[in-house]
Formats: structure tokens, C-alpha cells, sequence
């Protein structure tokens, strides 16, 4: 059994348990670093991908073959044309390719044959090479040409891991070497993934020296494009293009994930934090309106703040009267953060931010100020010309980031100012001309 798995409290069961309906079915495309396979960590790695199974969550895996490839050439004398897939492919690398693809394609075999799954190394990469680029010849590398998807599912139909090595083979079935990032990423395409997950030995992408838990496509397209910027080290350059172009194409949410880190496959897949870097497309973050069935989740977001005396108490019965004045903050699903935004019959031209708050886990990242800035704009599209916020203790947050000034509680619609009266909570009044 997996260690991490059994010692898991309830609350994180709870949260896997979150998941697991938006993921039945779901196809993952999990890529294995070759150094990965070399790693004391392997065992564990696979295990996570047998919970994934036991999840009823299709994976196909996909793995590189860099640590083995130059293992061989040191061991044998032989000089290699290039390591990674992406560079020249000389006849004598060639040959060192296929023979650390088997090794490491049987090092993946024996290890989920260990935990009781059935898997099968596949020939259903169809590729075509790479040519002359520059001036030069890339001999006998390749490129995804076709990835033979019907294939795969049959396979995965079969309750059958398919194992994707980085070698491919053209129309005459000769072989080439591909890079196994470009790989994993085309597999995803063909197969329709929601996600694919890079399991390297680094902790994530850093930009700039700074590790980035999540990472928008436009954050990373545009450290991408900045010619002067040497943003990311060389080791995570691949891992950053690809899943650039792996977003850009459709693939949802692409993950780089440490695996050093025990269990961490699966925390990375069952929880909102992670433990790797997310690269996610503008549609994986939104705010949204709030419905019935977010009543037990909101009140429990509510709950915590209340008790430390951040927000007013509210009933579940109380939320559910407005419900229909709520929105909600949700990062793969999971509601991580609302605002309601009231409305007063005697001042239409005003609207109150309430119930403002943000998950602890995701404070200091911006959600907070999207949420104000939502509701502003909310607000202002239904005809008000200004908006109010009351607060103990975000009074500060409201005035630098959200640019709110103080006021008094004359600028409090009237039967606004009565309730803040008999609520005697000293709350600082904000407002904001829209």
C-alpha cells in the first residue's frame, strides 16, 4: 500500500473525493524524465499512477530516455550527437537511443507489473524527420507525425497502461528518435487528454529565480517571447515550451511536478495547492455566479472567517436567501473564494461588496483583488456609480490594492446605517466612485 496514501487524514480524503467526479473517465498523459526512472522514488511514483487507475482515470505514459542514453555512452566509449531528442540524431546515437529506450521502457514494465497493472509497450508513434533546419541535417530525429489514437484507447478500453517510448517509426518503418517532451504533448492532442504531467527532477518552472505554483498561459507566453529575459534555466526550458504549446493547442492543464516529492503525483492532481508548477489557460480561473448547491461550500468558506471576527456571521439560511447575489472564486473546480454583492432599493445607484473572502491557501495571490475588482465591474454594469465595503480588519487591503477611501457612516444607505448601528462591529466604511 502507499505510505502516504493510508497515513492521509479524512479532510484529505474529503478533498480527493472533491475531484474524482470531475475526472472519471478523464485521460492523463503522464511523462517520465529518463532521470525519474533512475530515481529511489520510481516505486512510489507508479503507485500514485495505480490510485489514478483505481480512480477509474485513464493514463497513458510517456517517458525520456536523456539519463539512460548518456549512461550508455559513457559505459561503451561511444560519443553521442545529443541527449534529449532535440538536437542532431547520428546513426551511432540512434543506436544508443533504442537501446535506452528498451531498457528504460522495461524498467517502467516491471515496476507496474509490481503493483498488479497491466500495461504494454506501444509502436503507435508514426513520425516523420525532422530534415535540414539552419543548414543542418538532424539525420535520424523525428517528429510526432501521427499518434495512433484509436490504438491507445483500445488498449486503455482493456483496463491496459500503454507505454510510449521517445523512438518513432516513419511510413517505411525506420526508426528515429524523438524528444520526449514533444512526445507527451502530442500524444495529449491526439488522445484528447485534460491533462498532461511532466514528472521531472525539477521542483517546477522558476521565473527569474522565483518557483511559480500556478502560471497563466499569458504570464508564460510572455516571459517566452521576451528576447532579453532569461527567465528560465536551461534544464526547465523544454518543460516551459512545451507546455506553452501543449495550452495553445488545448490541452487544459499541464503540470511540472517534482518527483522527489513522495505522493506527489497525487497531490499535485487532488489538491488546489500542489506541489509543482500548474500552466493553465485563461479559462482554468474564473469567477462565476453562484449557485444552490455552493450554499454548504460558501458557508463553510464564511464560517472560518467569521470566527476570526473578519466577516459578520452568516446562517446557511442567510446565504441562501442570496444566493443569487453571490459569485464564486474557482480554481479546477474547487470553490476557493466568493463576494456577494448587495444592493440597496433606496440607492440604486449603490452596491456593497460582502462576504468577501479567499480560501487560506490561495491568499496573497491575487484572487482577493479579482474578486473586488468583479464586483466593481459588476456593479457598475447594473447602472451604480459607486460601491461601499465595511471592514475590521482588510481595511488596509481595500485601500492600497483596491484604491477604496474612507468614509463615515453617513454615505451608508439608510437602512444600511441602521444594521450597522445594531451590529456595533466598529467597521471601518470604504467607498469606491465607479
Amino acid at each position: 500500500m502507499n505510505e502516504g496514501i493510508s497515513n492521509m487524514k479524512p479532510a484529505d480524503l474529503r478533498g480527493i473525493l472533491n475531484y474524482v467526479p470531475r475526472f472519471l473517465g478523464q485521460t492523463f498523459v503522464i511523462s517520465l524524465d529518463g532521470a525519474i526512472l533512475e530515481n529511489e522514488n520510481l516505486p512510489n511514483i507508479l503507485l500514485d499512477i495505480a490510485v489514478l487507475r483505481s480512480l477509474q482515470i485513464n493514463v497513458v505514459i510517456a517517458h525520456g530516455i536523456g539519463k539512460q542514453i548518456s549512461e550508455l555512452s559513457d559505459e561503451r566509449g561511444i560519443e553521442i550527437s545529443n541527449a534529449d531528442g532535440s538536437g542532431v540524431t547520428d546513426p551511432a546515437t540512434l543506436d544508443l537511443a533504442i537501446r535506452a529506450s528498451s531498457r528504460a521502457s522495461h524498467q517502467i514494465l516491471e515496476a507496474l507489473t509490481q503493483t498488479g497493472l497491466k500495461c504494454a509497450i506501444t509502436n503507435s508513434v508514426r513520425s516523420t524527420p525532422v530534415g535540414v533546419l539552419k543548414g543542418v541535417d538532424f539525420q535520424r530525429t523525428g517528429k510526432a507525425d501521427r499518434v495512433d489514437a484509436e490504438f491507445l484507447n483500445h488498449l486503455i478500453a482493456q483496463n491496459i497502461i500503454p507505454i510510449i517510448q521517445p523512438i518513432g517509426f516513419d511510413r517505411n518503418g525506420h526508426t528515429l528518435r524523438i524528444n520526449s517532451d514533444l512526445l507527451a504533448i502530442e500524444a495529449a492532442f491526439a488522445l484528447k487528454a485534460t491533462k498532461t504531467i511532466f514528472v521531472t527532477e525539477l521542483e517546477g518552472l522558476r521565473i527569474d529565480g522565483e518557483l511559480k505554483r500556478q502560471l497563466s498561459i499569458d504570464d508564460l507566453e510572455a516571459k517566452l517571447d521576451d528576447a532579453e529575459s532569461s527567465s528560465f534555466d536551461a534544464s526547465a526550458l523544454s518543460k516551459a515550451t512545451h507546455a506553452h504549446l501543449g495550452v495553445k493547442g488545448g490541452i487544459a492543464r499541464i503540470h511540472i511536478l517534482d518527483g522527489n516529492v513522495h505522493d506527489g503525483l497525487v497531490r499535485e492532481v487532488f489538491s488546489n495547492e500542489g506541489v509543482g508548477t500548474l500552466v493553465y489557460g485563461n479559462e482554468y480561473q474564473q469567477i462565476r455566479q453562484a449557485k444552490r448547491t455552493d450554499v454548504p461550500l460558501i458557508f463553510h468558506l464564511t464560517s472560518g472567517s467569521a470566527e476570526k471576527e473578519e466577516l459578520a456571521t452568516r446562517t446557511i439560511e442567510s446565504i441562501e436567501n442570496e444566493i443569487q447575489n453571490f459569485h464564486v472564486y474557482e480554481i479546477d473546480g474547487n470553490l476557493i473564494g466568493c463576494v456577494l454583492i448587495s444592493r440597496y432599493d433606496e440607492e440604486p445607484e449603490t452596491a456593497e461588496i460582502n462576504a468577501l473572502v479567499v480560501h487560506s491557501l490561495h491568499q496573497r495571490q491575487g484572487a482577493g483583488s479579482k474578486l473586488v475588482n468583479f464586483a466593481c465591474h459588476m456593479a457598475q454594469k447594473e447602472g451604480c456609480n459607486r460601491i461601499l465595503a465595511l471592514s475590521t480588519q482588510s481595511f488596509s487591503f481595500f485601500e492600497s490594492i483596491c484604491r477604496f477611501r474612507e468614509t463615515d457612516s453617513d454615505s451608508l444607505p439608510a437602512s444600511r446605517r441602521e444594521n450597522y448601528v445594531q451590529q456595533n462591529r466598529q467597521s471601518k466604511i470604504l467607498v469606491k466612485d465607479l
